[in-house]
């Protein structure tokens, strides 16, 4: 299933791990193991943020994608389905048939 994972990162802990390295080896591991369609970084709410994009496979994967953004970087996480334009279209299809 496609899902959005944002996260908002704590901002002390995001500025120790800019210090000492850890941040964009922890994102760069995230991307790995999420293979994303898509994945942006910026601020949002005063704080700095990621979105992924991706295919989650098995709802049993969620705590090894959230726990080293809970653990190192102190985010706030939410993950929700999302639907591309081809997605959209084929459930609007799928509902007009009944």
């Amino acid at each position: 299933m496609r899902v959005m994972l944002r996260a908002q990162l704590d901002t002390q802990l995001a500025n120790e791990a800019v210090k000492n390295g850890s941040l964009p080896k922890i994102m760069k591991s995230l991307a790995e193991r999420l293979k994303p369609e898509a994945a942006y970084f910026g601020p949002s709410e005063g704080k700095r943020c990621c979105t992924f994009v991706f295919d989650m496979q098995d709802s049993s994967l969620l705590p090894s994608i959230a726990e080293p953004l809970f653990e190192g970087l102190g985010a706030e996480i939410e993950i929700q389905p999302v639907m591309n334009t081809e997605d959209m279209q084929k459930g609007l299809a799928a509902l007009q048939r009944g």
